[in-house]
């Protein structure tokens, strides 16, 4: 058996621990793009212990803030979305990725909460312990999510008991909330976890994954977003229940076509993976439109410093480097380069605004969101440097981690560079 575990409202719940006032009232954390990075001001940031999908590297907190210091913004108007709503809040409309304003307007009692990311890493990391205690084969897959594969481990017929006793266990030690799901297959037990919330147990056998997933619409599987539900429909798939009758039409899809059908069928037999190496490593910033490149430019070296040190801590030798640009209505344009060069924090941005400067194809629009990465380490896999390079690499790397060694003394700010300022 395997089962999936997700913490319910889990940021809104991680603020209640300590803050009873917080029960029983709808509430909601929501952010802002946190752009306070390209601020002058040395500022506090912390390195997350967490692995997994849609978790940051790099984390700051506002500290005890109050809802007019950070959702209004300079004119006094509302700015934010939502990142999670409690159950109290969703009986009103309330939902994720809604604006803050929208979410008022539908709940005027609404509390609105600024994000702590350090509190919610903390307490992800601490929950992944709690696990690895209880559970022999452990993924994290996002902050507030993991899989376990307790086969061999506990019986089948003891599945449910086990993760009662599991849950009561992390409402205890962490004073968290969390659903779980259990099946043979680690995808129908994420989906069993949807039906298990608010804080319950859901048990799905191998004989009835088709009655369970008959009548369920296709946007609640993962992997099948917006885009492949249209085409779907054109076929006549409406329901995951649908797909069983399709297994035709999905295997001639290749590869990622059968990997869906299989996993709805629940005959994946997907191992629960525990790598935890990441293949790539990233950093961007959403902000109100900028029109000039100095200023564009002078944001983009800040977000390879913060990478950099991302990167060192990390002990990463990376040797692709990519860049998305982002422009006020809509256009993307976007670049990775190859480098067989020894990785230094200078190299990295002489090499982002070169590339910046190559793709920005539409320099009379504003840009609203950059995003750099790192990718293709190799700090195990046999290299060929360019020697014509190596003594000024190998300067500038020994550099690099003299920063770096301060950086960790007295954080990623106390070293800027001239063009920073």
């Amino acid at each position: 058996m395997k089962i999936h575990l997700d913490l319910d409202c889990f940021f809104a719940a991680a603020h209640r621990i300590d803050n009873p006032a917080l029960e029983n009232i709808p509430i909601a954390v929501g952010g802002r793009s946190n752009t306070n990075i390209f601020n002058s001001g040395k500022k506090t940031r912390h390195l997350s212990k967490v692995n997994g999908a849609f978790t940051s590297s790099l984390l700051s907190c506002d500290g005890d803030i109050s809802f007019k210091e950070y959702f209004l913004d300079e004119n006094g108007k509302v700015r934010g979305i939502i990142t999670t709503s409690s159950y109290e809040a969703r009986a009103y409309g309330v939902k994720t990725a809604m604006s803050v304003s929208e979410a008022l307007r539908l709940c005027p009692d609404l509390k609105m909460i600024p994000p702590n990311y350090p509190l919610y890493h903390e307490l992800s990391n601490r929950l992944k312990i709690l696990l690895e205690k209880e559970i022999p084969i452990i993924e994290q897959f996002s902050i507030d999510e993991f899989f376990g594969d307790i086969t061999g481990w506990i019986k089948d017929e003891d599945a449910i008991e086990f993760a009662i006793k599991l849950k009561q266990k992390i409402k205890d030690e962490l004073k968290l909330p969390i659903s779980i799901g259990i099946a043979n297959s680690k995808w129908i037990a994420k989906l069993a976890t949807n039906d298990a919330k608010p804080d319950g147990v859901k048990l799905i056998l191998q004989e009835e994954i088709d009655s369970y997933v008959k009548d369920k619409p296709l946007k609640s599987f993962p992997g099948i977003g917006p885009a492949f539900q249209d085409k779907l429909k054109g076929y006549g798939v409406k329901t995951l229940g649908d797909i069983k009758y399709k297994k035709e039409l999905f295997y001639s899809w290749g590869k990622s076509g059968q990997q869906i059908y299989d996993r709805v069928c629940g005959i994946d037999n997907e191992a629960i993976s525990v790598r935890e190496d990441k293949k790539s490593i990233g950093l961007g910033r959403t902000f109100d439109p900028i029109s000039c490149r100095d200023e564009i430019k002078r944001r983009l070296i800040i977000l390879c410093r913060h990478l950099s040190f991302i990167a060192h801590k990390s002990s990463h030798k990376p040797s692709t480097f990519g860049l998305n640009i982002k422009y006020q209505y809509g256009a993307i344009s976007k670049d990775s380069i190859n480098s067989n060069r020894i990785f230094s924090e200078q190299f990295f941005k002489e090499q982002i605004v070169s590339m910046f400067n190559s793709i920005d194809n539409h320099p009379s629009h504003a840009i609203v969101q950059l995003n750099i990465s790192l990718g293709n380490f190799r700090e195990n896999k046999p290299i060929t440097l360019n020697l014509l390079n190596l003594e000024e690499d190998t300067k500038l790397s020994n550099l690099t981690a003299s920063m770096q060694k301060l950086r960790d003394k007295f954080g990623v700010d106390i070293i800027k560079s001239g063009s920073e300022l």
